[in-house]
C-alpha cells in the first residue's frame, strides 16, 4: 500500500519538471517491465500494450522494449499519431522499434493474452474519453477477464482522474497498478481503489518529498505512533477523561449505545449517555458501566470530550442542545443527524464556526452536500475540494467518510485513510467511529490526530474482521472489540 506523499498532477508535473535532467522514462519502462515480467505467469503466451498519444504511451513504448529484449511475445498497438508524440515518448517509440518491436494500430484477435498493459493516459485527464479509445478501454476490461489474465496500469488506469478518483467516460480496470515518483489522491479515494487492483510505487530514484512539498498524505501510524504509550501504573477512572455521548431519539437509543460503548471500550474513564428518549432505559444490558442520563442533564455533566449526534433524529427541538453543546469548553464531535441539523440552521452554524475549541465534523457525502448546499454527486466528484472546503467553513477538523476517508484541517491541509472495507457499509459504524474518536480525545489526544487515529483504527479493525471471516455482514458492534485489541496491540509493539 502506497505510503505519503500524495500530490495531484499539477504538483507531479513540477516534480518531472525539476527532475527534468534525469531519464525518468526510462526509468519507468524499466520498472513496469520488471513487474510485468513477474505478473505474466506463462511466458509462452502474447502480452498486448496499449501505447496513448502522450507520455503515457512512452511508458509503454519504453516498457515494450525492455520486455522485447526479454524475448517476450509483444504486441503493441498504438492509434495515435507519431508526429505529434511529446519528443521522451517519441525518442521511446524509436528504441521500441530499433529493439525489434512492431506497431500495430488494432487490436489482434488473440485466443489468450497472458498480460495486458495499458499505457493510454496517465494522470492530468482533462476531458472524458470517447471514440477510439473508449473502445480500446472496453476491449482491454473484456479482454483481461475473458483470458483470465492480470491488467496493469501504468501510473494511473486510463479514464481515471488521477487527483479525484472520479471516472471520466469509461475506465481502465486494473488488476495491478504501477505508479510513478509519487502518489495520487484519486488512485485512493472514490472510485480510484476499484479501478487499481493492487496498487505498487516506483519512485524512479526520485525523493519527492525534498523536491516539492508534499500536498497531502496517507495516514499512517506514524502520525500518531507518540500516543502510543502504556498507561502509567499510578493511573485511575479520572486520569482517562469523561466522555460524553448526547443522542438516542425514540427507536434510535441503539445508535447511542454504540458510541458509547465504543469510547468505554477504546479507554475512555467515564462514559455519560444523554439520551433524547423520554422513556430511556435504566442501563445498557451489554454494557452496565455506562452512565444513562438525560439529554439535558449530560450537558451539565463534567465532560472531557463531547460527542452529538448518534441516533439524535432530525426534530428541530434539538437544535438547542447542540447549540448548549458548542458553548461549552471543551472538544465536540458532530455526526449524523447532527450534521443535518447544523446544514439547516444559520444561527448553529455561525456557534459552530466561532467555537474556541476543536470541533470535529464526520460527514457522510450525503451530509456533506447537505453542509454545502450541493448534490451528492458534486461531493464525490471532489472529495479532497469538498472535505476542505466544510473544514474552512466550520473551522472543524473534517473526516469525509466513504471509499477512502478524506481528512481536512481548517489551514487546507488533508490526508486519505487507505484501511476499511466495503463490509463497512452497515447500519452503525459511523456510531462506532465516532465512539473511537470521543474516547481518544477523552484521553488528552489532539483533535487532528485523535480523528486521524480514530478513522485508521475503526477501517483495521474492520480488515481484520474481514480478513477472518469476510466483507458480507461484518456488523458496527464487532468493530469495538477488534479495535480496542488492535490498539492495545499496537501499544504493545510500539512499546
Amino acid at each position: 500500500m502506497l505510503t505519503p506523499p500524495l500530490y495531484r498532477a499539477a504538483g507531479l508535473r513540477a516534480l518531472e519538471a525539476a527532475a527534468g535532467d534525469q531519464p525518468l522514462m526510462q526509468r519507468a519502462g524499466r520498472a513496469a517491465a520488471d513487474l510485468a515480467s513477474t505478473l505474466l505467469h506463462d511466458s509462452q503466451l502474447p502480452l498486448l500494450i496499449l501505447a496513448g498519444p502522450g507520455n503515457n504511451g512512452g511508458d509503454g513504448f519504453e516498457a515494450g522494449m525492455h520486455l522485447q529484449q526479454r524475448f517476450c511475445d509483444v504486441r503493441l498497438v498504438f492509434a495515435g499519431d507519431a508526429t505529434k508524440l511529446p519528443a521522451d515518448a517519441a525518442a521511446a517509440r524509436q528504441r521500441f522499434l530499433a529493439a525489434g518491436g512492431r506497431e500495430l494500430k488494432t487490436i489482434p484477435e488473440v485466443a489468450n493474452w497472458g498480460l495486458i498493459i495499458d499505457a493510454l493516459f496517465g494522470i492530468g485527464l482533462q476531458r472524458p474519453i470517447d471514440g477510439r479509445y473508449a473502445e480500446f478501454i472496453a476491449a482491454a476490461n473484456a479482454l483481461a477477464a475473458c483470458s483470465g489474465c492480470p491488467l496493469l496500469a501504468l501510473d494511473c488506469p486510463s479514464g481515471l482522474d488521477a487527483d479525484t478518483g472520479a471516472v471520466r467516460g469509461s475506465a481502465i480496470r486494473a488488476s495491478h497498478t504501477l505508479t510513478f515518483i509519487a502518489g495520487k489522491p484519486g488512485l485512493l479515494t472514490a472510485d480510484g481503489p476499484d479501478h487499481c487492483g493492487e496498487l505498487q510505487l516506483a519512485s524512479l530514484d526520485l525523493d519527492a518529498a525534498t523536491l516539492l512539498a508534499p500536498e497531502g498524505e496517507t495516514v499512517a501510524r506514524t502520525l500518531f505512533a507518540d500516543r502510543l504509550r502504556p498507561r502509567l501504573r499510578n493511573s485511575h477512572k479520572g486520569s482517562n477523561g469523561s466522555a460524553g455521548i448526547l443522542g438516542g431519539a425514540a427507536s434510535m437509543v441503539g445508535a447511542a449505545f454504540l458510541a458509547g460503548r465504543a469510547a468505554l471500550q477504546l479507554g475512555a474513564g467515564r462514559v455519560y449517555l444523554g439520551l433524547i428518549e423520554p422513556e430511556m432505559p435504566a442501563f445498557d444490558t451489554l454494557q452496565p458501566e455506562l452512565m444513562l442520563r438525560s439529554a439535558s442533564s449530560l450537558l451539565s455533566t463534567p465532560l472531557t470530550a463531547l460527542a452529538c449526534g448518534p441516533g439524535m433524529g432530525c426534530d428541530p427541538a434539538q437544535v438547542a442542545l447542540i447549540e448548549q453543546a458548542a458553548a461549552l469548553n471543551l472538544p465536540l464531535l458532530l455526526d449524523a443527524d447532527a450534521l443535518n441539523l447544523l446544514a439547516g440552521d444559520g444561527n448553529l452554524k455561525i456557534a459552530i464556526a466561532t467555537r474556541k475549541t476543536a470541533t470535529l465534523l464526520t460527514p457522510h457525502p450525503a451530509e456533506a452536500a447537505r453542509l454545502l448546499d450541493c448534490d451528492v454527486a458534486a461531493v464525490q466528484a471532489d472529495r479532497i475540494a469538498a472535505a476542505c472546503e466544510i473544514a474552512t467553513q466550520f473551522n472543524a477538523q473534517i473526516a469525509l467518510k466513504g471509499c477512502g476517508t478524506v481528512l481536512a484541517t481548517p489551514d487546507g491541509r488533508w490526508r486519505i485513510n487507505t484501511t476499511g472495507n466495503p463490509g463497512m457499509g452497515s447500519a452503525g459504524m459511523g456510531d462506532v467511529l465516532s465512539g473511537i474518536v470521543i474516547a481518544l480525545l477523552a484521553q488528552g489526544w489532539p483533535a487532528e490526530v485523535a480523528l486521524a487515529a480514530g478513522v485508521h483504527l475503526h477501517g483495521a479493525a474492520a480488515d481484520l474482521l474481514a480478513h477472518e471471516a469476510g466483507e458480507i455482514g461484518l456488523c458496527a458492534s464487532e468493530t469495538i472489540p477488534a479495535a480496542r485489541h488492535l490498539l492495545n496491540q499496537w501499544v504493545a509493539n510500539d512499546e
